[in-house]
């Protein structure tokens, strides 16, 4: 691996960024302090600064290359936290109950900050270059909702790249795909009316709980039994909640899951055949079923230039050798909702330890001029 001296020299800044980030989480949309931080640094590096984008917490740096050119090159980076108790034993351990940056977002935004840092005083490219700071990642709807409100309209990017940490990849390795890296992620709530009893009177119950535990068998089926096998597909039911005393039948219950896939004509089927569950479970049980569709995130898919071009990039920067083909994950991403808008390239930097939403994970401080680096190869490469 050889890093640009440079940018290594920017390695303890960056960590002490992160740090701080760190040491103060905060979740999607509330990401107040943070983009705070963002902005006063962007202004600092000499970076033209539009804070509170579509009236969200969202930070857009924008810096003109010294040389005048037509391209523009967005680079994109997610602030928020989650809403868990770090058990991380860390000096720098979240200070705020119940939040802690257990995923990599306090590296992805140090990371781009550096790569601001290091661009602002080294302009010697022809074009523009994007730093878009985005809220509520985790929530899967930051990214999306800039795109609502005309990001790409307001602050024009011919391609859009971005990373995150990955135990998947091991250290050292950067992984690119071409195509859908990561699942479409469509969340539900199934709540069923029934009647509630007496414990020691169910004959005069439609038992919501037996029901609901009937649903969740059901459900299992639709992967397993309507899905072909060489299409991945993952349906998961995380949350039955129903009753409030241990002596009786409550007389509803409600369901909560996620339905992962790869391509639409998936997503299609397994959504019909989960409502088509419900309506049948309904009618044999002589109780009511309401669906209800949360959320639908796409599939983050890499375009093939782009991809190529991370994989040069990454290529320069840890070798040709220690670029691999990442696998294929079930987890989301809202970075999606900017790749169906714009061509770019969404890789993975390979990392040690433990697997990101992990309580006691701590973002590896050695990766932080690495992606910087590749960061600043793919404009370089771009914007040349």
């Amino acid at each position: 691996m050889s890093v640009d001296p440079v940018i290594a020299g920017l390695g303890g800044d960056m960590a002490a960024w992160r740090h701080d980030i760190h040491r103060h989480p905060e979740v999607g949309f509330k990401e107040h302090r943070t983009a705070d931080k963002v902005a006063g640094l962007l202004r600092e590096f000499g970076v033209e600064v539009h804070a509170g984008f579509g009236g969200t917490t969202a930070v857009i740096g924008t810096l003109r290359g010294a040389r005048q050119g037509t391209l523009t090159v967005g680079l994109r980076a997610d602030m928020d936290a989650l809403p868990l108790q770090e058990k991380s034993d860390a000096v720098y351990r979240s200070v705020n109950e119940g939040v802690a940056h257990s995923c990599g977002h306090d590296g992805h935004t140090s990371m781009l900050l550096g790569t601001a840092r290091y661009l602002a005083e080294h302009r010697d490219f022809a074009g523009t270059v994007r730093f878009i700071f985005q809220p509520a990642e985790e929530t899967l709807r930051g990214g999306a909702e800039l795109v609502r409100h005309g990001l790409f309209e307001e602050f024009p990017c011919d391609e859009i790249y971005a990373l995150h940490n990955a135990n998947v990849v091991p250290f050292g390795k950067v992984g690119v795909y071409n195509g859908a890296l990561l699942a479409a992620n469509d969340l539900f709530r199934i709540r069923i009316r029934g009647v509630g009893s007496h414990g020691a009177e169910p004959q005069r119950a439609v038992d919501p709980v037996m029901i609901g535990a009937q649903l969740v068998q059901g459900l299992q089926t639709v992967v397993s039994r309507n899905v072909d096998p060489a299409r991945r597909a993952v349906l998961s039911v995380c949350q039955f909640h129903a009753g409030t005393a241990i002596n009786v039948i409550p007389e509803s219950a409600e369901l909560e899951g996620t339905i992962r896939t790869m391509d639409k004509d998936v997503q299609r089927l397994v959504l019909e055949r989960v409502q088509t569950i419900c309506r049948g479970t309904a009618a044999t049980y002589g109780c009511e079923i309401e669906f209800e569709h949360l959320l639908s995130a796409p599939a983050t898919f890499n375009h093939a230039e782009q991809t190529e071009v991370v994989r040069q990039a990454a290529g320069r920067v840890v070798g040709p050798e220690n670029v691999v083909v990442a696998p294929q994950l079930m987890n989301s991403e809202d970075f999606a909702a900017m790749l169906e808008q714009r061509p770019g390239s969404y890789f993975l930097l390979g990392h040690d330890g433990l697997t990101c939403h992990n309580p006691a994970f701590d973002f590896d401080d050695r990766l932080l001029p690495v992606g910087v680096e590749v960061f600043v190869e793919i404009v370089r490469q771009r914007l040349a």
